[in-house]
């Protein structure tokens, strides 16, 4: 299954068709599939105007752990490197979910700081510091201001702040790859125990290479004795919008330290595929280009593969390593998720795999985007090269569920999972329509083969899929999306479409909403969205109606539904490569309002 809340990581390096249903588009056609007139989806506008937070911003900091960070390297300077005082990353903020805390004994240094700074990774080898040898800077030209927010522990602390400098030494260059600039610095300013603005102007500076990013110092002739202070929301501003590739963070930030704090950067690709194809379908080509964009790099740039696999998640934000920052290969390479810990990078195993629908899911919003980008053939070039990759995984009647574990040990797996099979069906089809390949017309039948061959008349739903096997069915689980996904490719005109409809409400309603699993301990919304569209699809607007205004109720102001309406609603599944049991929590998340956008918009994005 997808989406897994993967909490268990494990420890790496980091080293360098033909259907009765049409969606209103002919194989001449370049557009969107949309032909009715688009409602408003204040889903869509939430979407958007995540990603328009960027447009003017590129962080330093902004959270701990946050995909946005950038100059996320920490160099200690100072009278003495003895007892280097810590930095702590997850201190109370000024907003968001944590700040930076910062302390110095001014007995024991004189005078002591940090810079942030962007390091360096060289092929093979792990993370480290670069104060101006390495060709690993910034381009920041644009950036009228840098921002940032500070307070005292006790008030009356004096610092230094600044950026730039790196590879200097006053107004002398002493490093072949020095900063574009010497340090421009704030100045000392006292601190109060409140919360306040600053900002240090930039927009006469030469901001081509930044090394350094942000920095502090101190000294024993302003301060005496331990001071400790704190920092957050640090950030530059740009006079001009800057609309680069983004994967958008799937879930909402939880607080440090907690189990749910560990997927905090993760941007799920399935989440981004339908959050890209909402933003198209609504006619925000810029905004779906920058995700669609970020999905073409991720798969040209893997830091091993390169016969179209992607990976289950990504790193939050613009999925481009930072510069200086090289492969195994030697190359740049898309950002995966994880954290640092102890000097060690965690990654982990269900993202760094390979899931055959997730796959699905990155054919269909490429081919969305290609429809209303027909100058950009990169878009349908990589949904070729996607599917290609999954033609491997065809095994008899149906597809395989792709590849577990980390390249160089990663295995093969042999369920068919019945959702992924159901993506297949759409994808190919669509890919043979806009390419004129029947192998993938073929590929599609098989795939719809294999999810018939799922389905129990008499019961009247679709099994999960195989065991391992690949060939006995597994009929532990029942999900709700292998019902709702396969009505909406399969269509009103499906001969058992109302038993189906039937048996949904049977097993999966709960409070008003519809669960993942028939165990019905509670509300998972990206399902209950799914069933909307359903009931919108077979003509039952007085049933559509109602359950797009309970979810709708259920969005937060910032017009986001949660994963689910409490904590621990359970999938019947483990989280993968574990015996730890996968469950939604009440969580912000990407994929759930992108459903609710095509509930609201009446689009079904399965529609062949």
């Amino acid at each position: 299954m997808k989406k897994a809340l993967t909490f268990v990581l494990s420890l790496i390096i980091l080293t360098g068709c033909s259907s009765s249903v049409s969606n209103g588009f002919e194989a001449s056609d370049v557009v969107s599939p949309v032909t009715q007139e688009l409602r408003e989806s204040s889903a869509v506008s939430a979407i958007e105007a995540r990603l328009a937070e960027l447009d003017n911003i590129l962080y330093v900091y902004k959270d701990a752990s946050n995909g946005h960070n950038n100059f996320t390297q920490k160099a200690f300077m100072g009278s003495s490197y003895h007892n280097a005082p810590p930095m702590s990353e997850t201190a109370e903020g000024f907003s968001g979910i944590s700040g930076i805390s910062a302390e110095l004994n001014l007995r024991t240094h004189s005078w002591g700081g940090y810079m942030f700074i962007n390091g360096k990774l060289l092929p093979g080898g792990v993370p480290e510091l670069s104060f101006g040898e390495a060709d690993a800077a910034l381009d920041l030209t644009g950036a009228e201001k840098l921002v940032f927010y500070a307070r005292g522990e006790a008030g009356g602390e004096r610092i230094e702040f600044f950026m730039g400098g790196l590879g200097w030494n006053g107004n002398q260059r002493t490093a072949e790859f020095a900063d574009s600039t010497a340090k421009i610095s704030l100045g000392t300013v006292e601190l109060s125990t409140e919360w306040q603005r600053y900002e240090i102007d930039v927009s006469n500076v030469d901001l081509s290479g930044v090394g350094c990013g942000f920095g502090w110092v101190a000294n024993n002739r302003s301060n005496s004795g331990q001071i400790k202070f704190y920092m957050d929301e640090i950030h530059y501003i740009f006079t001009e919008p800057r609309l680069t590739p983004q994967f958008l963070q799937s879930y909402g930030s939880a607080a440090p330290g907690t189990d749910d704090a560990i997927i905090n950067n993760f941007s799920y690709l399935y989440d981004n595929c339908i959050a890209a194809m909402a933003l198209s379908y609504a006619g925000k080509h810029d905004r779906a280009r920058q995700i669609g964009d970020a999905i073409v790099y991720a798969l040209n740039n893997d830091r091993h593969y390169s016969d179209g696999r992607l990976r289950n998640a990504y790193m939050s934000g613009n999925p481009q390593s930072p510069s200086g920052w090289y492969s195994a290969v030697g190359s740049e390479f898309a950002r995966i998720p994880g954290f640092y810990e102890n000097g060690m990078w965690y990654e982990d195993f269900y993202a760094v795999s390979v899931s055959t629908g997730n796959l699905a899911w990155a054919i269909l919003a490429l081919c969305e985007l290609y429809r209303n980008n027909p100058e950009r053939p990169d878009y349908l070039d990589s949904a070729r090269k996607i599917a290609d990759f999954i033609l491997t995984l065809q095994s008899g009647l149906g597809f395989t569920g792709g590849y577990e574990g980390w390249e160089g040990s990663e295995a093969r797996v042999g369920y068919k999972s019945t959702e992924h099979n159901i993506d297949l069906i759409t994808a190919f089809a669509q890919l043979e329509r806009l390419t004129g390949n029947a192998a993938y017309g073929k590929a599609s039948d098989n795939a719809r083969e294999f999810v018939m061959s799922m389905f129990d008349e008499e019961q009247g739903f679709f099994y999960t899929g195989t065991a391992p096997d690949g060939v006995t069915v597994n009929k532990d689980v029942l999900p709700l999306d292998c019902q709702t996904w396969a009505l909406l490719v399969l269509g009103k005109d499906f001969g058992h479409t109302g038993k189906v409809v039937e048996s949904i409400e049977k097993h999966f309603t709960v409070d008003g909403g519809y669960d993942f699993n028939n165990d019905k301990d509670g509300i998972w919304f990206e399902g209950t969205a799914q069933v909307a569209l359903v009931y919108y699809m077979i003509g039952d607007m007085e049933k559509y109606t109602q359950i797009l205004a309970f979810m709708q109720e259920h969005t937060g102001a910032d017009g986001f539904l949660t994963a689910a309406d409490r904590d621990g609603v359970s999938t019947g599944f483990d989280v993968a490569g574990t015996n730890i049991p996968w469950n939604y929590n009440k969580r912000e998340h990407i994929g759930a309002t992108a459903w609710l956008a095509f509930a609201e918009m009446g689009i079904n994005p399965l529609a062949i």
